[in-house]
């Protein structure tokens, strides 16, 4: 009943930070087989869902620790062009690739305050870190994706000057 009720939520969290389908599907097996033996140890049934995302977080990095060469860094910012009005899956990608421009850090903040709707505080038990780290991630990542994405809300010209203060 729970991996019915979460698989769908851990996966898109998982392929959130990891981009690879399949490596978000095995992630999302070992979590929940992580999550069955151990829980017995989960001491409050009520901060499940931490408790759950705290496991797919430390799944998810040590694949990435695992796959990313040393002194690796987050992918630059890109900053979409857009001319005119966007469909909403011109939308959808802009915004996908605004996300690829934050550091991981920054973008788990996003993903699980923005899509997984988390509190604060249920942010810094998963994530294993103060309120103010996860606040601080959140609010530059939000500032971050204001400036690679004003340029797709203005289109044309704004574009051409957002491209150039960014760089």
């Amino acid at each position: 009943m729970l991996v019915s009720r979460w698989e769908k939520r851990v996966f898109n969290y998982l392929m959130r930070l990891v981009g690879n389908r399949e490596d978000a599907l095995d992630l999302s097996q070992d979590v929940f087989l992580k999550a069955y033996e151990n829980l017995k140890r989960l001491e409050d049934p009520g901060r499940f869902a931490a408790w759950l995302y705290r496991i797919a977080h430390n799944e998810a990095y040590s694949l990435l620790r695992k796959n990313r060469p040393e002194g690796e860094m987050g992918m630059e910012p890109g900053t979409p062009q857009a001319h005119g009005r966007m469909y909403p899956v011109e939308l959808s990608l802009a915004v996908e690739r605004a996300l690829a421009g934050l550091t991981v850090d920054q973008r788990e903040a996003v993903h699980l305050k923005v899509y997984q709707g988390f509190k604060f505080d249920e942010m810094a038990e998963i994530l294993e870190c103060p309120v103010s780290t996860i606040k601080s991630r959140l609010y530059t990542a939000l500032d971050l994706l204001k400036q690679i994405l004003a340029p797709v809300e203005a289109g044309g010209d704004s574009a051409a000057k957002a491209n150039t203060r960014s760089v």
